[in-house]
């Protein structure tokens, strides 16, 4: 609900106000309190109407008046669900009513409790909801709205002083700073009386004062003279600064810093200069210093540090020029001083359990703005940043040397931090003055090195430094890549740069591997946790970046020669393809030998990626156009499939094997796998030969198809027998069940869609054969489609035990799918010989000439149900030949009510004689068998 009064209240003051930014802020405020009150009254008005219920559920006849309850009544148990009584109790007579007048009244069934929920506010995280309503509702919550009212509605005023001439320019003004004014003093006043109603109103009045001066110097008014606004800017500084420490008031420190921040961004505008700008931060800036030369309030100079940093931004983004260089030099300067030393005032004055705190975010977050800000002001000069970069390493170097005069007062871990932050600077001034291609070398170099001695020295400050160094070398290689054109092998930019960054990587890895020394600190033991989870993403990152190296090496293209000349590519397309392929493998196997031997976990890992690549690398020669036994192709697949299976086998047969159901499942993709290259080799055949608009492509799947299915049927299927798997050795022993279950189960249902579709849509296409029915490469290749089907059911059905979700293929749902496939075979053998030799065309989009091929379907499956019926008479099966009956009655039902309109002439006429003289056979020749005794009536 207050949500809703939120957006509501929003909206309104939004459009009441002229559609200005200010309306949304106004009219939420007023609206939240609202939506609150009125949230409150709906829920308990619905507890009300609830309880109320209720009771009347507990004696739906009792007189509305009610007996005065006891003095202590107990709450009703509520009563669960499965406790209710079937029927309910009558109610009670009037007989029995009559006295309840002298006793006292049952209690009111306690309703059940009601949770209230709102999915918009609990996905808020709850610490800052619950400090924004902790001081919007607080117990001043009136004093604080009114208080933002009141000086939106002063910044306003003062707004419309640029735009009306009412009023003389000066009475305007001292309006305004005369209500800042009064507000201070009343403040003041109300001080020991009222102590958090007083502090508001005097945070508030000094916001209203920087207002006042600020609007009438920097908006060109001419009413203040930029020294004496200057001057009097100060002045409030300090009086804010003043009363705050006085009174020890954080609260009144942050409202009137908070409003002095906020008065540029409301009153807008421009000016030719960012000077009066910038001297106000500046003095806002210096008075938070002072404040923190007595107090430890960090809100108080992070509202300082972001606002500062935040104006100075907007402002650099929007209005800078090359003639303002040296003001904003001066004063990001200025700001970088103040807050360095507000960071080390407040180190100074917080101590802790294991040394002085010091604040990160001022530590840091000074260096790293800061810097970035400088480089923008000096991105177009010359070695200007590296420059920079030294200036700032020696500052922060020298401060650390001060702080570490100081260690035995607390200050360790601030120099440390310094000491960190200064040789970052050093450090990046290298690469900032050389190439920007060398720079991530040399940072993941150096990350390397803090990251061992901080190993060395049981420290977690240069450790996570150097990994730092190390992301940001990554990222800064990744972003710089280009394509490798060198004439010298191996010792290019493409290859050494990813290669000089994955090698230290891997060297970081290898040190994460365990716990590694701390010193035991707070700050120490909260590292120690993410710096052990570092060690299996900083391997694979640099065994990436190994591999990247790699690819890059083999696909370097040599320099043109000519001005008009293209960079020529050191190998052809494909051979380029198949030399990554093998040596990417040959690094998982590497890393994989390394891994095992020295007990490496992770090392290992990017082997079970070894099938993907194949995958991927057969995906693009395909697009290449490509077959797998072409020259030199062959001979590359037999290397990446001997590096495959043998990293398959060395993770089955080691004795930490990480991922058991993994391998299994590679092993079973690599069947499927198998398939595919199969299926791309007799392609070739068909494309030497010159039958792609023939049949004989069409079926090149199911051949091979049937191919692999019928291998791992005789290959694996006995190791589907209880344990006989294990004396089969390799991979049986292992994971026999992946090769004639989680393999076959896919291919054998690509099969089975494979073969139904492709007996649908073919037209039996032979040439430059003749086409002969049964023995054409459609019929035939369905008919060894449905012997390899049932070969591999027939295993399926002795599995001991029988795999999970087999049910379906062993049993008589997946006997069903092999008939319904044999029936629409059967079918469509018939269509294709009418096709070719009739001239009754049938296959999809044909129109004409179906009269006999209708007849022919009524006939033929005249012809199945006498079979199924004959054959169910001879085994004395009654099922077989209910099923005939079956089919029987739908060629009659096609008969009356297909052929009967869609067949004419001498056609309808053969197929009502011919299906009748068919079943006036198997009405004399195949009578229903009797049912056997142990067979249920069906």
């Amino acid at each position: 609900m207050i949500w809703w009064a939120l957006v509501a209240g929003a909206l309104i003051g939004w459009s009441s106000s002229g559609f200005e930014p200010y309306g949304l802020v106004l009219g939420a405020i007023f609206a939240a309190p609202m939506g609150l009150w009125l949230r409150n009254a709906i829920q308990a008005e619905t507890d009300r109407i609830i309880s109320h219920r209720m009771a009347q559920m507990e004696w739906p006849d009792a007189p509305p008046q009610a007996a005065e309850p006891p003095a202590r009544p107990e709450p009703a148990r509520p009563i669960p669900a499965t406790a209710a009584p079937a029927t309910p109790l009558p109610p009670p007579s009037a007989a029995a009513r009559a006295p309840a007048v002298a006793q006292p009244a049952l209690p009111m069934a306690e309703s059940a409790p009601v949770v209230r929920s709102d999915p918009v506010w609990q996905s808020l995280p709850e610490e800052l909801v619950q400090k924004a309503m902790g001081w919007l509702l607080g117990g001043n919550t009136i004093v604080r709205v009114g208080l933002i009212v009141l000086f939106i509605g002063l910044v306003f005023l003062a707004r419309m002083v640029a735009n009306a001439g009412l009023f003389p320019i000066e009475a305007r003004l001292a309006t305004v700073g005369a209500a800042g004014a009064a507000l201070l003093g009343v403040g003041y006043w109300k001080r020991l009386e009222r102590p958090d109603f007083g502090l508001h109103l005097q945070g508030a009045g000094v916001a209203v004062m920087y207002l006042t001066v600020f609007a009438a110097s920097s908006r060109g008014f001419g009413v203040i003279p930029s020294g004496a606004a200057f001057g009097f800017m100060i002045l409030f500084a300090a009086l804010g600064a003043a009363l705050a420490v006085l009174q020890n008031s954080q609260v009144m420190a942050l409202a009137s810093f908070a409003g002095g921040f906020a008065v540029p961004v409301l009153l807008g505008g421009s000016a030719e200069t960012p000077t009066g700008l910038f001297s106000y931060i500046t003095v806002l800036n210096a008075a938070i210093m002072g404040i923190a030369w007595k107090k430890s309030w960090r809100p108080l100079n992070l509202l300082g540090f972001a606002a500062t940093f935040v104006l100075a931004g907007l402002w650099g983004f929007g209005s800078y020029e090359d003639r303002h260089f040296w003001i904003c030099e001066a004063f990001l300067a200025a700001s970088i001083a103040v807050y360095l030393a507000t960071a080390l005032l407040y180190a100074h004055n917080t101590p802790g359990k294991l040394g002085n705190f010091a604040d990160s975010t001022l530590l840091f977050g000074t260096a790293i703005i800061g810097f970035g800000l400088q480089s923008g002001l000096v991105h177009d000069k010359p070695y200007a940043s590296a420059w920079s970069a030294v200036v700032f390493g020696g500052v922060y170097l020298a401060v650390a040397v001060w702080a570490f005069r100081r260690r035995n007062q607390g200050m360790a871990t601030l120099s440390e931090s310094l000491l960190a932050i200064g040789v970052g600077f050093v450090t990046m001034a290298v690469p900032l003055a050389l190439e920007v291609k060398w720079t991530s070398a040399a940072w993941a170099l150096e990350g390397a090195g803090a990251l061992w001695v901080g190993t060395r020295q049981a420290r977690w400050m240069p450790r996570a430094f150097g990994l730092l160094l190390q992301a940001l070398a990554a990222g800064i290689a990744l972003q710089t890549l280009e394509s490798n054109i060198s004439a010298m092998p191996l010792f290019n930019q493409g290859f050494m740069t990813p290669l000089l960054v994955g090698l230290p990587m891997l060297f970081a890895a290898w040190l994460l591997r365990g716990d590694l020394p701390n010193s035991g600190s707070r700050w120490a033991m909260a590292w120690a946790p993410a710096e052990r989870g570092l060690e299996k993403p900083w391997f694979l990152i640099g065994f990436g970046l190994a591999c990247l190296a790699v690819v890059q090496e083999l696909s370097r293209r040599l320099p043109a020669i000519g001005i008009d000349d293209y960079p020529l590519p050191l190998l052809h397309e494909h051979t380029m393809l198949f030399a990554i392929l093998v040596a990417v493998l040959g690094l998982m196997a590497l890393a994989d030998w390394f891994g095992r031997k020295h007990h490496w976990k992770v090392a290992s890992w990017p082997a079970r990626a070894s099938l993907l690549l194949i995958g991927w690398a057969f995906l693009l020669s395909l697009l290449m156009g490509r077959y797998v036994v072409q020259v030199p192709d062959l001979a590359f697949w037999a290397i990446a499939f001997a590096l495959h299976f043998w990293l398959l086998y060395r993770a089955d047969n080691a004795p930490e094997s990480a991922a058991p159901r993994w391998n299994g499942f590679i092993h079973a993709m690599g069947v499927l796998g198998l398939a595919a290259m199969l299926a791309d080799a007799l392609f070739y055949l068909i494309d030497q030969a010159d039958l792609w608009d023939s049949s004989w492509a069409g079926v090149v799947f199911l051949i091979a198809g049937v191919a692999v299915l019928m291998g791992i049927t005789r290959w694996a299927g006995p190791a589907a027998i209880g344990t006989a798997g294990l004396s089969m050795g390799w991979p049986h022993n292992v994971h026999s069940r992946a090769y004639w279950w989680r393999a076959a189960a896919p291919l054998a249902l690509v099969l089975y869609f494979g073969a139904l579709i492709g007996t649908l849509l073919a037209q039996g296409i032979t040439g430059p054969l003749p086409y002969i029915p049964l023995l054409n490469p459609v019929d035939l290749s369905i008919a060894l489609v449905l012997a390899a089907l049932a070969l591999w059911r027939q295993m399926l059905q002795g599995a001991e035990p029988a795999p999970r979700g087999s049910g379906p293929f062993a049993g008589k749902f997946g006997l069903g799918a092999g008939a319904v496939l044999a029936f629409v075979w059967i079918n469509t053998i018939w269509t294709r010989t009418a096709d070719h030799f009739l001239g009754a065309t049938w296959y999809p989009g044909a129109q004409g000439n179906s009269q006999i091929v209708l007849t022919g379907f009524s006939i033929l499956w005249t012809l199945m149900a006498m079979a199924l019926m004959l054959f169910g008479q001879r085994r004395t099966q009654r099922l077989p030949w209910l099923v005939g009956a079956s089919l029987l009655a739908v060629v009659v039902a096609k008969l009356l009510f297909v052929d009967m309109s869609s067949i004419e002439g001498f056609a309808r006429i053969i197929a009502f004689i011919a299906v009748g003289v068919l079943m006036l056979l198997i009405g004399y020749f195949v009578p229903l068998p009797p049912r056997k005794k142990d067979e249920p009536e069906a």
